[in-house]
């Protein structure tokens, strides 16, 4: 059978060689930097045909094991399934109806895995998002605070001012907004583990008094115009494409007139949303992110100017976050054997491949991700943003 796939696969000149456990090898070129073993010998009959999905389920199902570093991997993974899935082609796409329920099972699931093992590869403060690079030679934790105060810079938050944190995980954007920029916050997450780790922070910054976060899902918000600004970050994702113009009407409502709204979030390649990295996408809905959907930038901003919202400045950070991924994935791989006292064999393969599978992708630009910045005007039609965006960055 090796010898069968040495035609087919020698042409793509990968630095790879595929092992049998206790079988023969093949090295598909000289000095191969990343070794498949495969254990279950009926894989190899699907090498020929594989897209990333299939060939992730296969390391996560311990078919194989790969041994050596996991981005060279992502690469090679990219080529042996470069000729066996048409990514360009536009699929029917059949979108989850999200209600309360089932958005709160499928934010557990992700994010309770254990605080401790997101500790082990995130920044100090635990930022799970995109971070900011005034420099690629900037660290992690130093790209995140940047992109704490990029976030409140565009917010142009005062002293005194009530901000809503949506999906305000372990709380360092609260926390950063309070300290630095002296407003109150409440925030509101839908992870348990997130909530206890974040209210504990904030107890030993001395911010009680000025963070206020709750278990609570964005749809369960009480009032009117109570907010003068609003983040979400890395909460977008999770809204789902049937519930946009729910999510955007709330956001809307929640705001007074004149407020700021910033949504920072995963946008998709194409405008029908469909998932691209030929099954790359398949593999996170199902084993990492359950029923994450990603809308198109356009349906984004559309969804915006329905429910009344006025789109002010537009940022993308793809290659911000390509080069995010690739700390965590780094920090990662670095930590192995204690995040495997963490968390379950299957989970750590899971996260291993999202991690530097992620990475890859938004260096490869198969997905993107967009700060959009939008005012609720005045009833006559006014707001009061500065007319150049020079106090962003004075």
């Amino acid at each position: 059978m090796l010898e069968q796939l040495s035609d087919s696969l020698s042409k793509l000149q990968l630095p790879l060689r595929l092992a049998i456990t206790n079988g023969p090898s093949l090295d598909l070129s000289p000095n191969p930097a990343v070794t498949l073993e495969i254990i279950d010998p009926q894989l190899l009959a699907e090498l020929a045909h594989l897209s990333l999905d299939i060939l992730g389920e296969a390391y996560i199902d311990r078919r194989l094991d790969i041994q050596g570093p996991i981005m060279t991997f992502m690469e090679i993974a990219d080529k042996l399934s470069s000729g066996t899935v048409n990514e360009d082609t536009p699929a029917t796409m059949e979108h989850t109806a999200h209600d309360k329920v089932l958005d709160a099972e499928a934010i557990a699931y992700h994010y309770d895995l254990s605080n401790e093992f997101y500790q082990h590869w995130l920044d100090p403060e635990m930022a799970y998002s995109c971070g900011y690079f005034r420099s690629p030679d900037d660290s992690l934790a130093q790209a995140q605070l940047n992109k704490f105060d990029h976030l409140c810079r565009k917010l142009r938050l005062q002293p005194g001012e009530r901000l809503l944190d949506i999906g305000c995980g372990w709380g360092g954007l609260a926390r950063h907004a309070a300290r630095h920029y002296g407003v109150s916050v409440y925030g509101i997450t839908l992870s348990k583990a997130q909530l206890e780790l974040a209210r504990e922070k904030n107890a030993e910054s001395g911010l009680d008094d000025m963070i206020d976060l709750h278990l609570q899902d964005y749809r369960d918000l009480p009032g009117q115009e109570e907010f003068d600004k609003i983040v979400s970050v890395g909460m977008f994702e999770h809204v789902g494409h049937a519930n946009l113009a729910e999510y955007f009407c709330t956001l809307h409502e929640q705001v007074k007139p004149g407020g700021l709204i910033m949504n920072h979030g995963i946008t998709a390649k194409h405008t029908d949303g469909r998932p691209v990295g030929r099954g790359g996408g398949k593999f996170i809905r199902r084993y990492v992110f359950p029923n994450g959907e990603l809308p198109h930038l356009s349906r984004a901003i559309a969804e915006m100017s329905e429910q009344g919202l006025e789109v002010v400045d537009v940022e993308s950070l793809r290659r911000h976050y390509a080069l995010t991924l690739e700390h965590w994935s780094s920090n990662l791989e670095a930590s192995l054997e204690d995040a495997s006292k963490l968390i379950s064999d299957k989970a750590l393969r899971i996260w291993r491949i999202y991690l530097a599978g992620c990475a890859y992708g938004f260096r490869k630009n198969w997905i993107n991700i967009h700060q959009i910045l939008a005012v609720k005007p005045y009833s006559d039609g006014h707001h009061d943003l500065p007319w150049t965006r020079a106090d962003i960055y004075s």
